[in-house]
């Protein structure tokens, strides 16, 4: 890949343009029961600021990741420095009440006055009802008046220029997709070297004019981090058994030389069906070595071996215990 395979492409149908790549910063939140690892402030905002001076104009994020500190702490350089950079896109998402798991028009509403308020700024460029399927009753989101009709006015009204839906379960997901007109989807960690649980729903939204973001193609750092140092598989502590895909792929880039994450990365940058690739980041130098496997060749024998390995398509977060914030 070169340079300019990481410059801006079109956002589907949106106005909006973005680079194909895109930094995922929930672990800026400092959620350590879900990446096994803490984040101070400091070295957030050195991420936010270095992000904000690179070639990169898209970055994710959530009322969620870490009950808030992701939007506050990105929210604090964006103040720093007088608002965000020209034609910089943020990806945020309204998201459920946390102690009540309460998701109704109400409540998106006020997720997404929290996180005007805590990113400090009066728009927000993409914004996504995020994980339905956590919701207390689906029917408050899809009910006339519920969430999916808020976040719709909320497009309408110019807080936000395009909206999307950013969610885990593929069997939840792909009926909302069929039953409204979203500007994009995200998906993580279903379409990875190792995983392609998200392939039909990739195909309909395709289909549907939505714009694509896939988000953890290193399966939630493995892929980057390498099996002997990150014995994690999406967000959980993983057996050998688990890992064995992942090894299987370790060995193939071995033998040609190559870095796995790299690999990892150009799988998902190279599928024509992805507008942006979604990294999660949370050190500045992050940038420079994700820009560098963006652009690393790798010889068609290794893609050859790579897509020859076999692959789950099951949904890789099924048995994961997952924990708010």
């Amino acid at each position: 890949m070169t340079t300019s395979d990481i410059g801006k492409v079109a956002l589907g149908h949106t106005g909006l343009s973005i680079s194909r790549l895109c930094f995922g910063l929930a672990p800026l939140g400092d959620m350590p029961d879900t990446y096994g690892y803490g984040v101070s402030t400091e070295q957030a905002h050195a991420t936010v600021r270095a992000i904000f001076d690179s070639e990169v104009n898209f970055i994710d994020t959530s009322r969620n990741y870490g009950l808030g500190r992701s939007e506050a702490r990105i929210g604090e350089v964006i103040k720093e420095r007088g608002g965000i950079p020209k034609g910089f896109v943020i990806s945020s998402k309204i998201d459920r009440d946390f102690e009540t798991r309460k998701f109704d028009g109400a409540r998106a509403r006020q997720s997404l006055e929290e996180s005007l308020k805590a990113l400090n700024v009066d728009r927000i460029q993409l914004l996504h009802l995020h994980d339905p399927e956590h919701a207390l009753d689906l029917a408050d989101i899809t009910k006339p008046g519920g969430a999916l009709t808020e976040l719709f006015k909320m497009k309408e009204e110019g807080l936000v220029d395009a909206v999307g839906l950013a969610a885990g379960v593929v069997d939840v997901m792909m009926p909302l997709m069929r039953d409204w007109d979203f500007d994009a989807i995200i998906t993580h960690n279903r379409y990875t070297l190792v995983n392609r649980n998200a392939a039909e729903m990739m195909d309909l939204a395709v289909a549907r004019g939505m714009a694509v973001l896939n988000a953890a193609p290193y399966a939630a750092g493995v892929l980057a981090k390498g099996t002997a140092n990150h014995a994690r598989y999406v967000y959980q502590e993983a057996t050998p058994e688990v890992l064995a895909p992942v090894t299987r792929v370790e060995e193939v880039c071995a033998r040609h030389g190559i870095p796995p994450g790299a690999a990892a990365l150009q799988f998902s940058m190279h599928d024509p069906r992805v507008a942006s690739t979604v990294v999660g980041i949370s050190k500045p130098e992050r940038i420079a070595q994700t820009i560098a496997w963006a652009e690393y060749p790798i010889p068609q024998a290794a893609w050859n071996e790579l897509m020859a390995l076999p692959f789950e398509a099951g949904d890789p977060e099924a048995t994961r215990v997952w924990t708010p914030g």
